[in-house]
């Protein structure tokens, strides 16, 4: 391949809506172009790399016995609407209407496609277990899509399906997927941990994230200090204190509170910390068919409630905080609701921190009135106590109470045990040996491939551009030809890259008409691993210019000697 040939047309400056670094270098490293908000177009570069990493996974699947099929994008409304998923997931999903007024979706997850297929075709125990998966493109309607492809509208995915008949089967199936993703992500050269995780929406028990360790990234997780903890955000669970001491308690006393709607006001006015405050967060749960659910959440007022826990917690319904028309519908005082007084129609949730306190300020459920020496169990209730807080910075681990720490990352997987959860709403199942219907034992392995091209970017860079690892780098070395006008450079250049070709390199000659200098930088911003520099002076010399770009190590070589230099170069670069 020839540059002068090649669609890559780089940027010497930086775009104004580039926020990262992966958004910036890719745009000017000619990867991809942006054609709306969250939609890209890959360049053929950029399409090197994806098939690279897509041919890695590959690889992995096909080892483990999986076997590739092609599932359909647009996807019909029915069978999601019998998972809940139809409402659960909300305005995240792209819909629409065919010319008959049928409902259908823009594909994010095809759990409601595979498991009808294989009951479809395999009936009997003994077709089991079957693992198949697909390399396709997502569509998710990011409310803020940002930072390029990391959070983008349409996405790569490869994501793969195991049928078990039983539990043991799917715990096998788990740990085979579980151990090939660390191959993958081993042989892309990614930094990255493996986390207990929340499995939103799509469900399951057991599950696991892989997270890019990168500090721009907005996916946080949690790892214990002394090392033996490790969990996503929504996972995590934080050692809960102690119960405090109820033997004496202060008088529930109710106080006029001015203008004290937050609780910041509330503790300024009375002279308290804000964690001797008790917050009562007000939901609603909608689910189809019953009544709609009133939810209070309890939980000190130095914590925030994490809507994602609490959702999780009543998942397929959607869960949503109460609006200005609900507070006037139901009469509550907004800013100053407090738990004491509700009746049977609200559920009334803690976080386990609230365990640790007493004689709480909270709401008086009357404008401008707070109460002090709020008291569990003597003037209000808990229906149930769960972990319904934002895990934070220096909360003790649960399992041996070291310090917890929140890192950033990007996460580039998820998997999960499944289980049931399809099966049972889809009736997708087989016969047993005796002729007994049973559910499938489902599990879910979602890999994304344009966040995997994204976060190597994160993690491999520096301030001249990329700096890919040679086994996804869109070429592995660039022959750089500095005097285009020069016949005997040209024709040596000609014929290092030929020779690197015919021994299987993927090599790159950059002919153009250009300066080298801007030769040059193109090839550090683009990163290919190796540089092999041919020009008048060296021709003259009898020699060549080698370049690392991982390591910046430069070197000469003879002309002669040039293509098994390159090679050396190319075994030892990273």
């Amino acid at each position: 391949m020839r540059t002068s040939q090649l669609f890559a047309p780089t940027l010497r400056e930086v775009p104004a809506e580039a926020e990262i670094a992966s958004h910036r270098l890719l745009l000017r490293g000619a990867f991809i172009r942006k054609l709306a908000a969250g939609i890209y177009t890959t360049l053929p570069l950029g399409l090197r790399v994806m098939r690279k990493i897509e041919a890695i996974i590959r690889e992995e699947m096909d080892a483990t016995g999986a076997q590739e099929i092609r599932m359909p994008i647009v996807l019909p409304a029915e069978p999601w609407k019998q998972t809940g998923r139809w409402e659960a997931y909300g305005n995240e999903i792209f819909r629409l209407r065919d010319r008959h007024e049928r409902e259908f979706l823009l594909g994010p997850t095809q759990e409601e496609v595979v498991a009808p297929l294989v009951a479809g075709e395999l009936p009997s125990y003994k077709d089991l277990p079957v693992n198949l998966y697909q390399v396709e493109w997502k569509y998710r309607d990011e409310r803020r899509p940002r930072f390029g492809i990391l959070r983008g509208r349409e996405f790569l995915m490869k994501d793969a399906y195991s049928f078990d008949r039983d539990e043991d089967g799917l715990r096998e199936s788990y740990r085979v997927m579980y151990e090939a993703y660390e191959r993958m992500f081993d042989r892309c050269g990614l930094d990255y941990v493996v986390v207990e995780a929340d499995p939103g929406t799509i469900g399951g028990d057991v599950n696991h994230e892989f997270m890019a360790i990168a500090e721009v990234g907005e996916d946080l997780f949690v790892r214990c200090a002394n090392g033996d903890y490790l969990a996503d955000m929504e996972a995590a669970t934080p050692h809960a204190p102690e119960p405090a001491s109820t033997e004496v308690l202060a008088p529930l006393t109710d106080v006029h509170t001015p203008d004290a709607e937050t609780i910041e006001k509330v503790a300024a006015q009375l002279g308290v910390g804000a964690e001797r405050t008790l917050k009562c967060i007000m939901f609603k749960a909608t689910r189809t068919g019953p009544p709609q659910e009133i939810i209070a959440v309890l939980a000190p007022g130095d914590r925030e409630v994490s809507e994602k826990k609490l959702a999780k917690r009543y998942f397929p319904a959607v869960v949503e905080p109460l609006d200005d028309a609900d507070f006037a519908r139901l009469g509550y005082a907004k800013g100053y609701v407090g738990p004491q007084g509700f009746g049977e129609d609200v559920t009334v949730l803690a976080d386990h921190s609230v365990r640790g306190g007493i004689d709480w300020v909270t709401g008086a459920n009357a404008h401008e009135r707070h109460v002090t020496g709020a008291n569990v169990g003597r003037d209000f209730r808990v229906d149930a106590w769960d972990d319904l807080a934002v895990i934070r910075d220096g909360d003790r681990c649960p399992v041996d109470d070291g310090e917890l720490h929140i890192g950033r990352s990007i996460v580039i997987s998820h998997i999960y045990q499944l289980g049931t959860r399809y099966s049972v709403p889809l009736e997708t199942g087989f016969q047993d040996e005796e002729g007994t219907w049973h559910p499938y034992e489902m599990g879910c392995y979602g890999i994304g491939i344009t966040r995997i091209f994204a976060a190597i970017v994160e993690q491999r860079h520096d301030d001249d551009g990329i700096v890919w690892p040679k086994v996804l780098a869109p070429f592995e070395v660039v022959v750089v030809l500095a005097n285009a006008d020069d016949e005997a450079a040209i024709a040596e250049a000609e014929r290092i890259h030929a020779e690197l070709g015919a021994r299987g390199v993927d090599v790159l000659l950059d002919d153009r008409a250009e300066r080298a200098g801007v030769k040059f930088a193109d090839a550090d911003l683009i990163g290919y691993p190796v540089q092999v520099t041919v020009g008048k002076r060296g021709i003259a010399a009898g020699t060549v210019d080698l370049k690392v770009r991982a390591t910046g190590e430069r070197s000469t070589a003879p002309l002669g000697g040039a293509v098994e230099a390159a090679l050396a170069r190319l075994e030892t670069a990273p």
